[in-house]
């Protein structure tokens, strides 16, 4: 048997996309391949430490979360997990572009990445989430008889 999924409040992702929508609209505007590393490393941690733990997570979680009240809604938190890490591997490609000197392919990058920032942050849909979801569908399921 498997333990549950653990869940997370739904306004939370919400919440970091809105930040990183920021923050990497900051560096499409000035071309910062630093300001893009740093996102990576938000993203890095979101994806490896899980969401609660996240700069953003944290943020949300000691500072905005008591001001809205209690949570109505939780999801699974590996989409959102999942779409850290699809984040990640754009915002590595953004900030190699801009900083090994290929700036189109840095702000290419970044500005994927902010469109599905933004797009999760107005509307709550999460590009990333739905990957994994296809993703999930797409690739046989395993179980631990199978693997033995």
């Amino acid at each position: 048997m498997t333990a549950p999924s653990p869940q997370v409040d739904v306004r939370a992702p919400r919440f970091a996309a809105a930040l990183t929508s920021a923050v990497l609209a900051v560096a499409l505007l000035t071309g910062n391949g630093w300001v893009v590393a740093a996102q990576a490393v938000v993203f890095a941690i979101g994806a490896a430490a899980g969401l609660r733990v996240s700069p953003y997570g944290l943020l949300f979680r000691l500072l905005v979360a008591p001001r809205l009240g209690p949570v109505r809604e939780r999801e699974p938190e590996a989409p959102p997990r999942f779409a850290q890490v699809v984040g990640l591997v754009f915002a590595v490609v953004g900030a190699a572009g801009y900083l090994l000197g290929a700036p189109v392919l840095g702000a290419v990058a970044t500005g994927l990445a902010l469109v599905a920032a933004l797009l999760n942050a107005a509307t709550g849909f999460c590009l990333g989430c739905e990957l994994y979801l296809i993703a999930r569908r797409a690739l046989p399921a395993t179980s631990p008889a199978s693997t033995a």
